[in-house]
């Protein structure tokens, strides 16, 4: 449970008109319940409450932010607060945002998180009046009956988060899902059209369906799936043929339009690829190329690989030649040490 430490900051986010949950001084809630409200309420108060008791301060929460950032290839970002009240300082772009939020949605908690419509909190005993009901500020995701032009939600939608402020405008960080194809968008910036509408939503949809009328997601091999047979020089006659086989499914991002292209693959062994082999080895890789994208994946032996019996002769002739050679070579260096000694002596 957190104990919630918060007048000062509670006074001053009220007093900016941020968005709070009313969490009272003394009030204790978990982890979890602080996430809905975050995520599902927008409270400014609870993001606080969260970053103090993970890093024991907003300043040490924001360096965990940009040290996650800088980790995962935002380039220019900047965060000073847990919670995105507006600060010179405080910035990202759309693309470090979609960075970002591809990693967290790998996160099957967080998924469900941001997909969650409405949550409602229980009375505490600091907060007795009522339980406290929040609703999801992400209009993709409410469900409305009618035909109206405000009429947002989008049925493959899956969350995330939307956020405003007055400099930075509307925003909005969306995901959908279609058959198992997944978007994610993200709109910063935006206002009204002149006939009242949000912008942020009219954006996000259109991209939405520009994607899924321009493109589909196509499975390009199977796990397990043989890509090649190459030759292993010296191996048996039996098993000298390896079959190479993919380790994972493949599936590539693809225009509609080049739905039926044949994709070949780029093949690479390891150096020096010799008997003995073990199935499951991994002896290569294997990419695709598709609209500049890299589809990447390891090629694994599909048997097992026997060095030949003439080449283990070859082997051991040359090992006993070397051996051979150095005892030679050792009984050489002893009989010029006796020379050097015996001259000497006279």
């Amino acid at each position: 449970m957190i104990l919630l430490q918060l007048v000062m900051t509670l006074l001053w986010l009220l007093a900016l008109g941020y968005v709070t949950a009313n969490l009272q001084v003394g009030e204790e809630l978990t982890v979890e319940q602080l996430l809905y409200v975050l995520m599902v309420g927008s409270s400014n108060d609870a993001a606080i409450v969260l970053a103090e008791h993970v890093a024991g301060s907003q300043e040490e929460f924001s360096n965990l932010m940009n040290k996650k950032a800088q980790e995962l290839g935002c380039t220019n970002s900047h965060f000073i607060n847990p919670n995105g009240v507006h600060n010179e300082n405080h910035y990202s772009t759309a693309h470090d945002l979609a960075i970002i939020a591809k990693y967290a949605m790998q996160n099957d908690e967080f998924r469900k998180l941001v997909s969650t419509t409405s949550y409602k909190l229980p009375a505490t005993a600091k907060y007795e009046r009522e339980d406290r009901l929040f609703t999801t500020t992400n209009s993709l995701l409410i469900v409305n009956n009618n035909d109206r032009a405000d009429n947002y939600y989008y049925k493959y939608a899956t969350g995330i988060k939307t956020g405003f402020t007055t400099p930075a405008g509307n925003c909005l960080i969306a995901s959908s899902n279609k058959d198992g194809f997944e978007l994610l968008t993200v709109v910063l910036g935006s206002g009204q059209t002149s006939q009242g509408l949000s912008q942020r939503y009219l954006d996000t949809i259109s991209m939405f369906n520009y994607g899924y009328s321009n493109y589909f997601m196509r499975g390009v091999a199977k796990e397990g799936s043989i890509v090649q047979t190459t030759v292993i020089n010296n191996a048996t006659k039996d098993t000298k043929k390896l079959d190479l086989a993919l380790s994972k499914d493949v599936t590539v991002l693809i225009k509609t339009e080049d739905k039926n292209t044949n994709l070949l693959p780029t093949v690479t062994l390891n150096e020096n690829l010799k008997a003995p082999i073990k199935k499951g080895d991994v002896v290569g890789h294997v990419k695709y190329e598709v609209e500049g994208i890299t589809y990447e994946a390891d090629l694994l032996a599909n048997s097992d690989v026997k060095p030949s019996r003439v080449f283990i002769k070859i082997l051991i002739f040359v090992i006993i030649l070397v051996f051979a050679f150095l005892y030679l070579k050792a009984k050489q260096n002893q009989k010029e040490k006796r020379k050097v000694k015996y001259y000497k002596g006279r």
